[in-house]
């Protein structure tokens, strides 16, 4: 099918998911949990041909975000029965007000309709996608990056055999067959098919559909994320937020890319920091973080920084390190590089805490907890769709009541106006 046909198709069978009951959603997720269990072998096929054409073309780091095995699709179909657990949002009275004339007005919870999503190399969107816009009643429409395309195939084959076998058609989870930026910018000018866009990955993909979308869109993923040690840090916590932040999986979205430190500790710090992220690492075999810093943190950690190294987004194992004389200057740091994702600031001072969460205008906003907690799953959402960083409709994790409009149900007993 054509990218027009699929939007055409999807918008044909969404009405279907959004009258049908929760128990019907649910009995659709969980057959798509088990029909990916069930297809693990055929996954794991088709993620091999995409890790054999990615091989040498791009950085082990972002293999790593492109590669599945058994657990990470355990992972995948797990997500899905969580999504299937959780409460169902749609229908939701989110407020009712009854009216001096008799009327009863309800402000209730509806679909949005059909959700296209563009998004890079990490196979597991398109499950997690896919059972969010389930059980949240919308139809979807997946168009994957080229180089995870067998995998997303594979991935979506399974999805719609779930649905099929729960009595749903297989048009409400489709995969865009075209990879090339026609059908990106089809799905872009989609209007009258596509209720929403959601673009997940770097700043060029969010960047062109922001700017080219005659749909509308939501601005997600690209994190420049801060984390700001002050002169009151614990600095042995300090030392576990950032390296957690920075190495548990550099490729995402919610890693940490700059590390401020207040000049007062910096002499202390920063060569902790080097031992800590280079030493002991290279020690234990493991990439070490490469550190870009400053004037005054070259003294005592990695390469000197340039200017566009605080507004990168590296997903790897580097570091743009900046040293500052106060929390608010810290705080104008961020709120001059920051793109709306997640900060951190570690301290023991409440005050400059509160006035740190107070100041910051990012999606989330951390206290002496690592940057990495930005996630749908850690927030108790399930997976997630994306992390919003604009401020309408959604912001932060993208979870069920972030897929759902809402209208006025008004009831009444012949009231004139």
């Amino acid at each position: 099918m054509t990218t027009l046909e699929q939007m055409k198709a999807a918008k044909a069978a969404a009405p279907l998911l959004a009258c049908a009951d929760t128990e019907l959603k649910n009995k659709a997720l969980l057959a798509m949990a088990e029909k990916l269990t069930e297809q693990t072998p055929e996954i794991l096929e088709a993620n091999a041909a995409d890790m054999a054409k990615a091989a040498g073309t791009i950085s082990p780091v972002m293999l790593d975000r492109l590669a599945l095995n058994e657990s990470r699709i355990a992972g995948m179909a797990e997500g899905v029965r969580q999504v299937a657990a959780l409460p169902d949002p749609v229908g939701e009275i989110l407020n009712r007000v009854v009216r001096p004339n008799g009327l009863v007005i309800e402000k209730t919870a509806v679909p949005l309709g059909v959700i296209a999503i563009i998004y890079e190399s990490r196979p597991n969107v398109t499950s997690d996608a896919a059972a969010l816009c389930v059980k949240s009643g919308n139809a979807c429409i997946l168009r994957g990056g080229k180089e995870a395309f067998c995998s997303a195939s594979a991935i979506t084959k399974a999805l719609q055999d779930g649905l099929a076998s729960a009595g749903l058609p297989k048009e409400l989870v489709q995969l865009v067959q075209d990879t090339t930026r026609a059908s990106a910018a089809e799905l872009m000018q989609g209007v009258g098919y596509i209720d929403l866009l959601i673009p997940r990955g770097g700043a060029g993909l969010i960047r062109a559909c922001t700017e080219n979308a005659r749909v509308p869109c939501i601005q997600t993923g690209t994190g420049i994320c801060h984390i700001y040690v002050d002169r009151a840090a614990d600095l042995s916590m300090a030392l576990s937020i950032i390296e957690n932040a920075k190495t548990s999986r550099p490729s995402v979205c919610n890693a940490a890319e700059v590390c401020i430190v207040h000049r007062e500790i910096a002499a202390v710090f920063l060569p902790m920091l080097n031992d800590a992220l280079v030493a002991r690492r290279e020690a234990a075999g493991k990439i070490p973080v490469e550190f870009r810093a400053d004037e005054e943190a070259i003294a005592y950690l990695g390469k000197p920084a340039e200017a566009q190294d605080f507004d990168t987004e590296f997903l790897d194992y580097v570091m743009a390190v900046k040293t500052v004389s106060s929390a608010d200057e810290a705080i104008a740091h961020i709120a001059a590089h920051s793109t709306g994702h997640s900060e951190a600031i570690v301290t023991e001072d409440r005050a400059t805490a509160e006035r740190f969460v107070r100041l910051i205008d990012s999606a989330a906003v951390y206290v002496n907890a690592s940057t990495r907690f930005t996630d749908g799953g850690e927030f108790g959402l399930g997976c997630e769709m994306g992390i919003s960083t604009q401020k309408l409709h959604a912001r932060g994790p993208m979870g069920l009541r972030e897929l759902t409009a809402y209208k006025y149900i008004v009831r009444g007993s012949g009231q004139i106006r």
